[in-house]
């Protein structure tokens, strides 16, 4: 391998080294972007929090709600030891612990358990409202960003063409120089012809040829000065019109710097509201893309009602609520039965001195008494309501689903309807921009080479900027409408993972 070889293969393993390297630092590096920022607002955002605290509170409810009620612990002395059959009673010790029936618990641990998931449905639905509104919020930066660029675009234009018009400004002086002399040349023949009819009538008729030189040269000199006349008046013709030209450019680019300064404002002000549900401080920095796309949407009608009617946080909620209510209807029937209470109770008993009470050996012995109670629910009024109550709410529950069901399946075709209307909306302004465009590049050069006005040029050119504007803004709100079928499914719920 010879020298020039050997430094070409070295130099080639150090470029490899190189990419590879960039590469890996580029991957370690996170970028912004709209999913990072979601990840952010998922884990920091207040609203969300505050419903996902709920939630773990609600769990603790579960433990709460299974557990039995205190036992009853009596303690009873007497200030004088009374006497019995057996000795003196000082005192008693009673301890009782009621029992539910049979099942009571379970049915009350699943109540709770199922307002828990109720609220934890509820966190989810919060949770897509925060993701839809970072996606609505992005995707307005977006559109400023897009609108704030193509006013930018327009502006270098308008500056291209004043440096046209400074051009054609500047360009008179020679032309009304050749066409001076266009317009003497022209009158010339003419002049000479009509000298040589009149010199040769003269020498037909005899007449003095002195007059006939004086006349035709009086004439020549008339002549030469309506021909002067004439091109200072072109001169001053394009001068006036070069000079209005730059200075209707100028108003449109003050116009456009207005704009721009407006667009910058908005887009300072959404940035806020943007780290407000990020959590973040209202000045930190946001990357956002400067060219808004249009985000695809590829999900069947039948695909989204399916996933509107298995995952949409809203029926979950309902649907919790609702088996919350059956679990409680059940409770309240388990609690219409009696409740046991077990229990024991211990006498304290001292010893006697009269032989007649003290039975032998037994003097003095304390006792154990065993005890079973048993409440009596016969006022069965109040029960028979508790439990026709939670049927109540179990099936108003049911009605409260179908039609918040039918309710989100209503706003998805209205979505999908806007979604339409908005891409053909998008598809208008395209074709619309592309024309304008090539409309306004061609009359640019008719503007150079004089065969259109400024006017033109000018409503072609605001033209251009304003179907660019308005398709940003389309592209925008087809975005977001994206986002809004999006959260009927609850995508975000079920792609982040909290």
């Amino acid at each position: 391998m010879n020298k020039s070889n050997m430094y070409i293969y070295l130099a080639s393993a150090f470029l490899a080294v190189t990419s590879f390297t960039a590469k890996a630092v580029a991957q370690e590096q996170p970028k912004d972007s709209l999913a990072h920022y979601i990840n952010v607002a998922i884990q920091n955002n207040p609203a969300i929090k505050s419903q996902h605290l709920a939630y773990q509170a609600f769990e603790k409810k579960i433990d709460q709600a299974g557990a039995f009620q205190d036992p009853e612990l009596s303690l009873g002395f007497y200030t004088k030891p009374m006497d019995i059959v057996g000795g003196r009673q000082v005192g008693d010790i009673t301890l009782m612990q009621m029992l539910p029936w049979f099942g009571t618990r379970k049915s009350a641990r699943q109540e709770a358990s199922h307002m828990a998931q109720m609220q934890y449905q509820e966190y989810l639905e919060g949770k897509e409202t925060t993701v839809l509104q970072v996606y609505s919020q992005w995707y307005i930066l977006q559109k400023l960003e897009q609108q704030l660029e193509n006013a930018k675009q327009n502006k270098s234009l308008l500056e291209q063409l004043e440096q046209l018009s400074l051009k054609r400004f500047s360009a008179p002086s020679s032309s009304g120089t050749n066409s001076s002399a266009s317009m003497n040349t022209s009158p010339t023949t003419p002049t000479t012809s009509q000298g040589a009819a009149s010199s040769m009538g003269g020498m037909s008729m005899g007449g003095n040829s002195n007059t006939n030189a004086a006349t035709a040269k009086s004439t020549t000199t008339s002549n030469n000065a309506m021909s002067s006349g004439g091109g200072m008046s072109s001169m001053g013709g394009s001068s006036s019109s070069g000079m209005s030209d730059v200075l209707r450019i100028r108003l449109e680019v003050i116009e456009i710097e207005n704009t721009i300064e407006s667009l910058q404002s908005q887009i300072k002000a959404e940035k806020v509201k943007f780290n407000a549900l990020l959590n973040r401080e209202a000045n930190c920095e946001i990357a956002v893309d400067k060219n808004i796309e249009k985000v695809d949407f590829l999900i069947s009608e039948d695909d989204v009602l399916d996933n509107i009617a298995d995952n949409n946080p809203m029926l979950g909620m309902i649907t919790e609520q609702g088996l919350a209510y059956k679990a409680k209807s059940e409770m309240d029937k388990k609690m219409s039965y009696p409740m046991i209470g077990l229990g024991v109770q211990y006498m304290i008993i001292g010893k006697t001195n009269d032989p007649m009470l003290a039975m032998g050996s037994m003097n003095g012995n304390d006792m154990i008494m065993p005890m079973v109670t048993v409440t009596l629910p016969i006022f069965r009024k109040k029960y028979n309501s508790q439990q026709e109550e939670g049927k109540l709410w179990w099936k108003s529950s049911d009605e409260n689903l179908q039609n918040t069901l039918n309710t989100l399946k209503a706003e998805y075709y209205s979505f999908k309807s806007q979604l339409e209307d908005t891409q053909r909306t998008i598809t208008l302004y395209g074709k619309q921009s592309t024309l304008a465009e090539t409309t306004f590049n061609l009359i640019v050069k008719e503007f150079v080479s004089g065969k259109s006005d400024l006017t033109n040029v000018i409503q072609v050119q605001r033209q251009l900027l304003d179907y660019q504007l308005k398709k940003a803004e389309a592209i925008a709100n087809y975005n977001t409408l994206v986002a809004s079928i999006n959260k009927l499914m609850a995508v975000g719920s079920h792609s982040q993972n909290q």
